[in-house]
């Protein structure tokens, strides 16, 4: 298959997990991408010159019809699976508009990634029914569309594969269910992403449904004892007879809780094979997928370059309540993750963010904060001795206290990773971003475990966290409006 022309795109989902990496690819390619988003400030800042972003919830038609007219070719890429009402109705109407839309505006064709179904006869879940039903609205809408089906993803950020990493993660010894053997074909992100980019060129007269999986069919338990194999974990499995997907579901919201609104949907699907019966996606794309054993080796050596890229909002739903996402378990990190606003510019309330520490303080009961130091030291760690460089700029590889500066976006972002002496990682990150005449300010902290003391370590200082991290926050905001960035009284 060719090498596309560049092509006048349109791409749905680019703040989530597989739109957001096909976004980048599309943008390397040459193409010209206008991404609809239902929060088009999650974008800004993280798209390349030349890519347009129009702010739709993909529910207005009107609007939809002249932010497609001119496309080549859209890409589809949202559910609403993570949304508190109805999810397959929402789904239906939003595709639905979106059919239409594409039609009255003359796209070229439509891509749609969606989910392998099981064989004719067997009742499908709600998760699988609406994939499918989604495809079928972009099938009978008279405009050519490519639907590609693929099984779990593997890829740091997916759903499906840090619910197994999660489970295997946590849990020594696992009691499993019967879906535990059902079994899958897994597929690659990278594999999954070259599959989306030679759509755009495969030929297609008129609609066209391909499967598409990995090298390897296994059981998920099969796969779990892969991951863990890789990571040097020992694990156990019992298998029983009774534990049924909606049970599992529940099941998982108690030991991943990350995963409670979208995971439970997710485990329900489980039940059903997903194995690729029809091989005409290997005749008609040039890609090759990886097997498991390649795949797990890709995704776990890439993790560090995957994390600081990725921001942690990327794999949300467009229409999931991100208040549910504060003190959540990511695979195996955890995330503190709290926002608030400010009638100050974005620039006085950076001005603060990057002031802080050294002499200047924490602004929030800084003696807490020396205090950790000073017991950083007594343990042999670098201790709070160090402060910062400048007392008013910060830059990437300083060192701020017992943190160094990872990141600084002047202006925008700053990302701190701690030095101090811990039973695992830790980051501290800030964002500012613009809200009418005030400011937006976003604060996260990441926390990746170092097995059972790691986690025994976080939940123990939990009060102390929250409490710390919201009076930052809380103070960041209000000096943002009361006081000039270079107010003499700043370290108070």
């Amino acid at each position: 298959m060719t090498k596309s022309a560049p092509r006048k795109i349109v791409l749905t989902g680019a703040t989530g997990y597989v739109g957001g990496r096909l976004l980048k690819d599309l943008e390397v390619a040459g193409h010209k991408v206008r991404c609809l988003a239902r929060r088009p400030e999650l974008l800004r800042g993280r798209v390349a010159e030349g890519t347009e972003i129009v702010a739709s919830d993909l529910s207005d038609y009107t609007t939809l019809v002249e932010a497609l007219r001119g496309a080549e070719a859209a890409y589809y890429l949202v559910h609403a699976m993570g949304s508190p009402v109805d999810f397959e109705n929402e789904d239906r109407r939003l595709a639905d508009v979106f059919a239409r839309a594409a039609r009255a505006a003359g796209v070229g064709r439509l891509i749609y990634l969606g989910g392998i179904c099981p064989a004719r006869g067997e009742k499908l879940s709600a998760h699988l029914r609406s994939r499918q039903e989604v495809g079928r609205l972009f099938h009978a809408s008279g405009v050519p569309t490519l639907e590609l089906r693929a099984s779990i993803i593997l890829g740091s950020g997916s759903l499906s594969f840090e619910i197994i990493r999660s489970l295997v993660e946590r849990l020594p010894l696992m009691v499993t269910p019967r879906w535990v053997r059902v079994t899958a074909q897994p597929i690659f992100i990278d594999d999954v992403l070259a599959y989306l980019l030679q759509a755009l060129d495969a030929p297609l007269a008129t609609s066209r449904v391909y499967e598409i999986g990995g090298a390897d069919v296994m059981s998920y338990g099969a796969l779990m004892g892969e991951y863990a194999r890789q990571r040097g974990l020992r694990r156990w499995m019992i298998p029983v007879p009774v534990l049924t997907p909606r049970l599992s579901g529940i099941w998982l919201n108690l030991v991943a809780p990350v995963y409670a609104r979208v995971g439970r949907k997710l485990v329900e699907s489980i039940r059903h094979a997903t194995v690729v019966e029809r091989k005409d996606a290997l005749r008609d794309f040039a890609v090759r997928p990886l097997g498991v054993r390649a795949a797990l080796a890709r995704v776990l050596q890439g993790e560090e370059r995957h994390f600081n890229a990725t921001r942690w909002a990327d794999a949300v739903s467009s229409q999931a309540n991100e208040r549910a996402w504060r003190d959540a378990r990511w695979g195996v990190r955890i995330v503190d993750y709290r926002a608030t606003t400010s009638g100050g510019t974005p620039a006085a309330a950076f001005g603060w963010i990057e002031r802080i520490g050294g002499k200047n303080g924490w602004y929030y009961w800084t003696p807490l904060w020396r205090m950790r130091g000073w017991v950083d030291a007594l343990v042999g760690g670098v201790g709070p001795r160090r402060g910062r460089r400048d007392p008013e700029k910060l830059r990437a590889g300083d060192a701020l206290d017992y943190w160094r500066v990872e990141t600084v976006e002047p202006g925008r972002r700053l990302r701190l990773r701690a030095e101090m002496k811990l039973p695992g990682r830790a980051w501290l990150e800030f964002e500012v971003k613009s809200r009418g005449a005030g400011c937006e300010i976003h604060q996260t902290a990441i926390f990746d475990p170092l097995g059972l003391w790691g986690l025994v370590y976080w939940y123990a200082l939990l009060p102390v966290h929250k409490w710390i991290f919201s009076g930052l926050l809380r103070t960041i905001a209000r000096r943002a409006e009361t006081a000039r960035p270079d107010d003499k009284r700043r370290g108070q």
